[in-house]
């Protein structure tokens, strides 16, 4: 899936992606390829797991 990151705290290390669907998703700084940092407004390329609390992102990627 695509999307753009909605918010991202990189002091505690968590955000949300919404995506092209429209869908928010939790991502946490551990799912992000590389350890890179991400920020409000990157596009962003993920998959989509379910998780203890819903939605999460892995093997996110910024385009």
């Amino acid at each position: 899936m695509n999307g753009k990151v909605k918010m991202f705290d990189a002091a505690r290390g968590f955000g949300f992606i919404t995506g092209d669907d429209g869908k928010d998703v939790y991502v946490h700084k551990t799912a992000v390829a590389g350890g890179a940092a991400l920020a409000v407004g990157d596009l962003v390329e993920y998959e989509v797991e379910t998780g203890e609390r819903g939605l999460r992102a892995k093997n996110v990627k910024k385009l």
